[in-house]
């Protein structure tokens, strides 16, 4: 999965000359939390966020009248408080890599390019998604977490199990298990019985964490 195939697109941006109490009018209208900002020839100069422009304030702010600090925040603009430094991702960087960059700079998102030029974001909120569907949380069916040795083969006999019972997998992930030399497996599975499955997994893993049947509240 690439970031293009989840980006948001195309992008809402704002110039660089707009007061920041009109960029916070545009976010709450818009309901999103950031905007890259652009110059007059479309190119990518800067990104701000909600919380940028809700600190905006005149530096002699502590000095002067309340009618005084609204009129001097009506003159600052989004050039004042942007970040400068962009990070952004090609929309063929893979969606997994654009979580890391966005977790490691403590960052909520990244403005996607394709060939130098703006084509769209990507935000934690898509991430999120992502990560619903990968597990299936949007489906009822049985959740099931299991322990297994990380050795090869041991995903096959799984989904082996589970297409003889009958069941379809639609949802999974995997992560490092008590040690390094287990991982814990996490399937969202229809179309089969919790008890049969339970009896067709036991003799192919460590242990079962945790099964259950969940249903959607709506």
């Amino acid at each position: 999965m690439l970031v293009g195939e989840r980006m948001k697109h195309p992008v809402l941006t704002i110039a660089p000359d707009v007061p920041v109490q009109e960029a916070l009018a545009r976010l709450r209208k818009d309901k999103v939390r950031r905007y890259p900002v652009v110059d007059k020839r479309g190119k990518l100069i800067g990104i701000v966020t909600d919380s940028d422009l809700m600190n905006a304030s005149p530096s002699e702010a502590t000095t002067l009248s309340v009618w005084e600090i609204n009129f001097l925040l009506s003159k600052i603009t989004v050039e004042r408080v942007m970040a400068k430094d962009v990070i952004t991702v090609d929309d063929n960087t893979p969606i997994e890599e654009a979580a890391r960059i966005m977790a490691d700079h403590h960052i909520g998102g990244l403005p996607v390019m394709r060939k130098g030029r703006l084509v769209g974001i990507i935000t934690e909120t898509d991430l999120f998604n992502i990560f619903l569907e990968l597990f299936g949380a949007r489906s009822e069916g049985i959740r099931v977490t299991v322990e297994v040795p990380d050795q090869p083969g041991k995903l096959f006999d799984l989904a082996g199990a589970i297409n003889s019972l009958g069941g379809n997998i639609v949802g999974m992930g995997a992560v490092q298990g008590d040690s390094s030399e287990t991982r814990f497996v996490t399937f969202k599975i229809t179309g089969v019985e919790l008890e049969a499955l339970k009896k067709g997994f036991k003799p192919l893993v460590e242990k079962i964490v945790d099964i259950r049947y969940e249903k959607i509240s709506t």
